[in-house]
């Protein structure tokens, strides 16, 4: 059984890189797809928009229906999903010649529905193993999904200098290597038990209570505040700070992942206090927003941006920290909620960032402002695109402190 847990949990870790992979490796062609395919700013948020309202769908099936299924046997058929997205995906330009924006619209739906049930299910899975510290486990769960980020960064960085962008597909192919992996390690292996409702009446009684969507607006805030500036880095400091791709992506983008996944692994090492460090994450954040929307200075941005990711990289599985102390008992339910709450979040920042760009290059006023700051309207837009990223983590500074003063209570009154 031992070593079976072990393989459960080695199966889980590369389950997270996989969504890795499919959360940060189509941003980073973005501008490939917009120079190859004529993609506008808008159509290329809005695959991002897919990827998280279909994980939120998925997220909101679990929330209600989870009893429905069965849960391990959904946990293993995960990757295979993954890999049939990320197959679809890379077939698109041989399916598609003509309009390759279907076909990536829909490998995004398959990894997506993928990356939801991984995202619903992976975490209580973790979290119903045996662990003498079960919050410092789902921080290192988290950190796994960081330095997957990270490499996912590094590798398609390298990959698209070395063999161009044209043929960004076969980078795609590559990544199947790493869900493949999964479907081996859960080969065999025992998923241990989890808690579901027994019935629907019972999931809209637990919606009744306060402190449940406050850990949904809190993960919304966390979600939006991260997935922001990691899908958007790239662009931002290519287009906006006029930062080479290659340089932007390794010393921007990876590092914002370096430091998700140094934030991550710390508190997994020596964390504790989880409000206290939602409510500073909430405000460094907020300060990195502002220093990346306002300077003219490229090294300053680059460093912001990458240092967004340590602000916050404990928004998110913080949360969820904080949820499973006051549900402990919720199972999937509370899982699939708190991810429903922070796919929201994820769905609606990045969007935003390129609705305000494509504004930018077709609003009069919007580009008479750009020539009067000596901007390009792609830069004008991307920085005021930055500016409302900033009120997610300026917004969940309040919610934190709110939380950070109650969690002290509740601790209190259990001890």
């Amino acid at each position: 059984m031992i070593n079976s847990h072990k393989r459960v949990k080695y199966a889980c870790y590369s389950v997270n890189i996989s969504m890795a992979v499919v959360g940060n490796l189509p941003p980073v062609l973005f501008l490939t797809f917009q120079s190859m395919y004529g993609i506008s700013y808008s159509l290329l948020g809005l695959l991002v928009l897919v990827n998280f309202v279909t994980q939120l769908f998925v997220d909101l099936i679990f929330s209600f229906f989870s009893h429905k299924f069965n849960i391990p046997l959904t946990v293993k058929l995960t990757p295979m999903l993954t890999i049939i997205g990320l197959l679809i995906y890379a077939l698109t330009p041989y399916v598609f010649p003509g309009n390759v924006y279907p076909g990536l619209v829909i490998g995004t739906i398959v990894f997506s529905a993928a990356a939801g049930l991984a995202e619903v299910l992976i975490s209580p899975v973790i979290a119903a193993l045996p662990s003498d510290n079960p919050d410092r486990e789902m921080s290192k769960l988290h950190s796994i999904y960081a330095w997957g980020v990270v490499g996912v960064i590094l590798v398609s960085s390298m990959y698209l200098v070395l063999f161009g962008r044209e043929n960004w597909q076969w980078l795609m192919l590559l990544m199947t290597v790493i869900p493949l992996a999964s479907v081996i390690l859960y080969a065999g292996a025992e998923i241990p038990k989890m808690s579901t409702p027994e019935r629907v009446s019972g999931v809209l009684q637990s919606l009744k209570n306060r402190s449940l969507w406050l850990c949904v607006a809190a993960i919304f805030l966390g979600g939006a505040a991260e997935c922001t500036m990691a899908q958007w880095a790239s662009g931002y400091l290519e287009q906006a700070l006029q930062i080479e791709k290659i340089w932007g992506d390794l010393f921007g983008v990876a590092l914002f992942a370096l430091a998700l996944g140094l934030g991550r692994t710390m508190y997994a090492k020596v964390g504790k206090h989880i409000g206290r460090v939602l409510f500073f994450g909430a405000v460094g954040a907020t300060l990195c927003y502002l220093t990346a929307a306002m300077t003219s200075v490229a090294l300053l941005g680059l460093f912001a941006c990458a240092f967004t990711g340590f602000c916050v990289s404990m928004l998110w599985p913080g949360c969820l920290i904080v949820a499973t102390d006051r549900f402990p008992s919720g199972g999937v339910f509370i899982f699939a909620m708190m991810a429903a709450g922070g796919d929201l979040g994820a769905s609606v920042g990045p969007q935003l960032i390129g609705i305000i760009t494509d504004l930018a290059l077709e609003n009069s006023t919007l580009l008479s402002l750009a020539q009067k700051v000596s901007l390009m309207p792609e830069q004008l837009g991307m920085k005021l695109g930055m500016l409302v990223g900033m009120l997610f983590p300026l917004v969940a500074i309040f919610v934190y402190l709110f939380i950070w003063k109650t969690y002290k209570k509740a601790q209190k009154t259990d001890a």
